[in-house]
């Protein structure tokens, strides 16, 4: 028996590793494919930043709105047409809070993916923050 961690399970077969990581970027995208998305213009989403308003202001992901999960509810969502992708974003992997918010949207029946890595993933980019006033 192997004393290493990685072998000690076998890797899944071929068409089972498709499956689980092709089925993992319906709920996911990240921060270089978001940052590419605006950069191209429309981006084709709506970018959710669900972090506190003093949080957004100190610095967001440009083209970001500030929505904390709390105030997601219809109205808010009513002028958005009932296929908009949502796409949200918190603090970082340590973070939770983009997670919560997608279940918010999820049950409201919106298209919802989340942005991996959050703002402590925009910046490993090396992204730009944009300030609020």
């Amino acid at each position: 028996m192997s004393h290493n961690s990685v072998l000690q399970v076998a890797a899944a077969d071929s068409a089972s590793a498709i499956e689980h990581f092709a089925a993992s970027l319906r709920f996911e995208t990240d921060c270089w494919d978001v940052h590419n998305a605006f950069e191209n213009g429309d981006p084709g989403f709506v970018l959710l930043d669900v972090r506190s308003p003093e949080q957004y202001a100190q610095g967001h992901v440009p083209g970001a709105i500030n929505l904390l999960r709390g105030k997601i509810i219809a109205s808010k969502l009513a002028a958005y047409p009932a296929d908009t992708l949502f796409v949200t974003y918190c603090a970082g992997p340590h973070c939770n809070g983009a997670t919560k918010a997608a279940i918010v949207l999820a049950q409201m029946d919106r298209p919802v993916k989340i942005m991996i890595g959050g703002i402590t993933g925009w910046l490993d980019e090396g992204f730009t923050l944009e300030r609020s006033q």
